[in-house]
């Protein structure tokens, strides 16, 4: 059965078990502050200055280079974390083990569980047909579980068709969201230009993209399903845009047609790879196909080794 099949409790402590018997140890640990502080964990040493505090000499290095230096701390601090989950029309869509919307939910339960700990914050932000609801930020295992089951009672739109703007909500949240943290974005990324085959073409999400990373750490979860990518031979059918309510007729039994389609969806994800990368957000793809939670240990061990690299600040700027 799929987690929508599920009742709710059920469908929570199914992803619960997932998460945390597949996934233990490779997302815990101690996340750094962002400010500098008093802490616990040491940072780098610098020249002794007049008012520093001598119980934080680093005797070590004074003794190697003859010069008093100090070891800073870092200091100790709460981690607010704010999902943005696209629930819209495309969304409702699915055609292997799980549909779009259920991945999307299993991505925010992925973070949720494994970054929560004593004190950490987590809030919500839903956006359905240009609306945008707000799950506000609390801590403990209970508010968490309280966001997921609001996430998995989201019932699939059936009022008029319209686009949600990806881009007008991530302004929202860079906007209402000023306490940094992690900020993570839950969305198959279409767009009206997804007919574009340019892979150069600007998103319109891109520019409020790079606002949000200029100030949070920032995980982009990209949802796929594989009938999206490219066209089955299965002659004359008719597909309608759950966003825009617009139908139209395709021979799929064309060659062409198939390969037009291909390309226009390799361009989607290579345009919104590349735009990802541009703003310096970390992106997580995952297929409703394929194992989420195999994709996520792979994306998890590769992006630790680059993270801090990411998120340091330029030359001579203090966070």
């Amino acid at each position: 059965m799929t987690i929508s099949q599920l009742a709710p409790e059920r469908a929570l402590r199914r992803l619960e078990l997932t998460v945390v018997r597949r996934l233990e140890g490779y997302l815990h640990g101690e996340h750094l502050g962002l400010l500098p502080g008093p802490g616990t964990e040491l940072a780098e040493a610098r020249e002794y200055q007049v008012g520093d505090d001598v119980r934080r000499m680093d005797w070590a290095v004074t003794a190697r280079t003859t010069v008093p230096h100090v070891r800073d701390l870092i200091a100790d601090r709460e981690l607010e974390t704010w999902a943005l989950v696209d629930l819209s029309g495309s969304m409702d869509f699915g055609t292997s083990q799980l549909e779009k919307r259920e991945l999307a939910v299993a991505a925010v339960a992925t973070v949720g569980f494994l970054t929560h700990r004593l004190g950490d914050r987590f809030g919500g932000l839903m956006l359905r047909d240009s609306a945008l609801r707000r799950w506000p930020a609390r801590s403990g295992r209970l508010a968490l579980y309280g966001l997921l089951r609001a996430l998995l009672a989201e019932q699939m739109g059936d009022q008029e068709a319209h686009r949600s703007d990806l881009a007008a909500a991530l302004e929202s949240m860079a906007r209402t969201q000023r306490k940094r943290g992690l900020r993570v974005v839950v969305s198959d990324f279409l767009t009206p230009q997804d007919g574009e085959v340019d892979s150069r073409l600007e998103p319109s999400w891109e520019r409020a993209m790079r606002k949000l990373t200029a100030q949070h750490q920032v995980l982009a979860v990209e949802i796929v399903d594989p009938r999206e990518l490219e066209l089955p031979n299965i002659g004359v059918v008719t597909i309608g845009d759950p966003e825009t309510g617009e139908v139209r007729e395709i021979d799929t039994r064309r060659r062409k047609v198939r390969e037009a389609f291909g390309l226009a969806a390799l361009a989607q994800r290579e345009r919104t790879r590349i735009a990802l990368r541009r703003v310096g957000a970390g992106h997580l793809v995952l297929r409703t196909d394929r194992d989420w939670v195999a994709d996520t240990v792979r994306f998890v061990l590769a992006y630790r080794r680059v993270a801090p690299r990411l998120h340091q600040p330029p030359k001579g700027v203090a966070r």
